[in-house]
């Protein structure tokens, strides 16, 4: 079965063009408790996994999820060497159940998910700095390609990796995404959204 779903995401990977993984040194693993498992797409736990976001403007903020649509994670002798995470850009929700709100970040104001429906996350590295993790790769977004670093911890539950990061941020302004940015509209005075969002994610392994 495992031989099978590795096939599987790998023929997937190819026909969407993803960058090859890079091989890196790996970080070792510890045990820890139980998680829930339902629904999986490659040796990724689609319906477990979560991505938050989080977006300000001088009055306030929204926040919600997004949900991967497949992903892949590369283990080797019991470390973690790469990874290639597909987010689903149309299952985008806001805490607060606004649809206005879901259809304006669905627009070609923000994400345009009709035209770019998925993002990708591709590792290239994975290193320890002050006892963290640190998590580079290239996030693709709107086709604009970018290196990021992210915060995070892996960890073995049950046998199985949970990938977590710590809140980072990324800038939207990097990838077009203009609406009300200040980074392309200069006299904006109060009326603006911040380049920066937040962002943290949670990605569990299939049984």
């Amino acid at each position: 079965m495992k031989k099978l779903l590795f096939t599987v995401v790998l023929v997937a990977l190819a026909l969407v063009s993803f960058t090859s993984l890079q091989q890196n040194e790996g970080v070792l693993l510890s045990d820890s408790q139980s998680v829930l498992i339902a629904d999986t797409v490659g040796n990724v736990d689609v319906s477990s996994s979560v991505i938050a976001w989080k977006g300000f403007k001088p009055t306030g903020s929204h926040n919600g999820t997004i949900l991967l649509k497949e992903g892949f994670m590369q283990i080797k002798k019991g470390t973690l060497t790469g990874g290639t995470f597909v987010v689903d850009m149309t299952s985008i929700k806001d805490a607060d159940g606004s649809k206005r709100l879901e259809g304006h970040l669905n627009s070609s104001d923000f994400f345009d998910v009709k035209k770019y429906p998925t993002s990708t996350f591709v590792i290239t590295s994975i290193a320890e700095e002050n006892g963290k993790l640190a998590v580079t790769g290239n996030l693709t977004l709107k086709e604009v390609t970018k290196s990021i670093t992210i915060p995070a911890s892996i960890i073995k539950v049950d046998g199985l990796i949970t990938f977590k990061s710590e809140t980072f941020q990324v800038n939207r302004a990097d990838f077009n995404i203009k609406y009300k940015s200040k980074s392309f509209f200069a006299n904006l005075k109060d009326k603006f959204i911040k380049d920066m969002m937040e962002i943290s994610f949670e990605v569990k392994e299939a049984k």
